[in-house]
This record gives structure tokens, sequence and C-alpha cells, in this order.
């Protein structure tokens, strides 16, 4: 991918007040900081979660299954702190969000939903009955990044040309889809419904959500703007 796409490249600006000498009054402005090539983003998570997966097959590989058994996993949620987050970049900036301060706030908002998922497993270690606080403020820090780009689509076709790609549309209802079925999965291990009721099938879920969703994204980002 990264050495056949084509070299698109996306604006990352900044927004700031200006005093304009003709009108005596401050007014706002934007300056382009650089372009970022739009490979550079799927190329980014994908390597991310590589990176995680051969680090906890290898040398993190017995503290991981020992995790496992206490039902939990460290790994993942730092794992999808970084990669999720840098796909939430890539679907933001796809529906116009170049604000360097909007992106950051984007990839620290699904940041902390994932960390989230962390603090849900590590404070259940140690209660009788779960705890649900960590996950449902994992929900309402996962729902804000979305909401953001639903205001982008509004705009683009309220006040612009309406010119968001249809397959930025799809990307926002399958990785949509796909976020919240991490959420549905850890819903389900801790009602311990059906085969969730064994930890290691969740873990087997994220596994397969995590392989979709990265795949996906990746792939329909390539297919819309990147293919030569």
């Amino acid at each position: 991918m990264l050495v056949i796409s084509e070299r698109t490249s996306l604006p990352v600006s900044t927004n700031y007040i200006t005093f304009d000498n003709s009108t005596q009054s401050l007014v706002p402005a934007t300056r382009n900081l650089f372009d970022l090539p739009l490979v550079y983003l799927p190329v980014a998570f994908v390597f991310m979660s590589a990176a995680a997966h051969f680090i906890i097959a290898t040398v993190y590989r017995k503290k991981y299954e020992s995790d496992l058994t206490k039902g939990i996993n460290k790994a993942r949620w730092v794992e999808y702190a970084l990669s999720a987050s840098t796909m939430m970049v890539a679907i933001a900036m796809l529906s116009g969000a170049y604000d360097l301060s909007t992106l950051i706030m984007l990839f620290t908002l699904t940041a902390a939903m994932n960390l989230m998922g962390l603090v849900m497993e590590l404070w259940n270690q140690k209660t009788e009955k779960t705890n649900w606080l960590a996950y449902w403020l994992g929900c309402v820090f996962g729902i804000v990044p979305w909401l953001v780009v639903v205001i982008y689509f509004w705009g683009a076709n309220t006040y612009g040309s309406g010119s968001i790609p249809t397959f930025v549309y799809w990307i926002y209802v399958s990785i949509f889809v796909a976020f919240n079925s991490f959420a549905l999965n850890m819903l389900l291990q801790y009602r311990a419904k059906g085969k969730w009721a064994n930890y290691l099938y969740g873990e087997k879920m994220y596994i397969v959500l995590s392989l979709v969703a990265k795949a996906g994204l990746a792939w329909q980002v390539w297919a819309g703007t990147l293919r030569p």
C-alpha cells in the first residue's frame, strides 16, 4: 500500500484570529501548516496493529496468556488507544476536518474511550459485582468524534457543494458499526451471555473485529483515494 499508492495529500491547518486593519476588528483566519500524504494514516494503524501482534506473540506472550486467565488484556487497550485513534483521524480528515486542534482532540477522545476499556478490566479485577462506570464513560468519550464527523457532513451538504465522496459515507457507516461491535462484545463478556461467558471467546471476537475494522478502513481508503 505504501509503495503503490497515489500520493494524495490532505492539508493540516490551524485556525486563529487576526486583526483586520480595513475593518478595525478581529476576524477568523486559517493557515495551512503542512500537507499530510493520506497513505500514511492507513499504513500507520495497520503497522501499529502488526507491531502489537508481533510483541504479544513473542516477548509479551507469557504475560498475555497469564492475563487472559484473569480476564484482562492490557496490551489490547494500549494498541487500540493508538491505532483506533489514528483510524478516527483518517475518517475525520476524509470528512473535511483539517484543523490540527480538532484532530488532536478527536485522537485523544478516541484514545480515552479505549483506555476506559483497560480501566473497566482493571477495576473489575477487585469487585464481586461488575462496576460499569468506566464502560459508560468510554461510550460517552467514544461517541463525540462520530458526532463531530456528522457535523462536517452536515456542513458540506448544507453550506458547501456536498462534495464529500460517497465512499466516505460508506466508511462512516461500516467503521461506526465495527467500533460499536467492540462495545457490544465487552457488554456480552461482562454479562456472561452464551459463549461470551468464556473470556477467551470474547478475546477471539476482539481479534476478529480488529482485523475486520482495520483492514476494512485501510482498503476502503485505498480504493477511494489512493488507488493508482
